[in-house]
């Protein structure tokens, strides 16, 4: 847990370290997807299996629910850790682009740099 790595030491440009964790805003909504993913997932699979069984069945369909919510649970976290980390590559791009043109600015050089978008 204490691993310092190089997205986490601070940046000689900057007064304030910088870090690999998104934002709060975003990990909120990563875990409102995956609680919304799961229960969708033990509806899903609650119907399917009262689809495919007659009488009492209610162990079964609870089983149902209960692997179509893990199932979908857990796609939905691959596809949020995903995100979450293409997102803190995307802000680790800019950063480095902006440092650069500042970088060219101060040298005093004409130069532009073109910017990603």
């Amino acid at each position: 847990m204490g691993v310092v790595t190089e997205s986490t030491s601070p940046s000689p440009g900057s007064a304030t370290p910088t870090t690999a964790l998104p934002s709060v805003g975003a990990r909120v909504l990563s875990v409102l997807a995956i609680l919304i993913g799961g229960i969708a997932g033990g509806f899903i699979g609650y119907g399917f299996v009262d689809l495919q069984v007659s009488g009492d069945a209610t162990v079964w369909a609870g089983l149902g629910a209960l692997v179509g919510a893990t199932a979908a649970a857990v796609g939905t976290a691959v596809v949020v850790v995903l995100t979450l980390r293409a997102m803190g590559e995307w802000r680790t791009i800019q950063a480095r682009e902006e440092a650069r043109a500042a970088a060219a600015q101060t040298a005093g050089g004409a130069r532009r740099v073109p910017r990603v978008r």
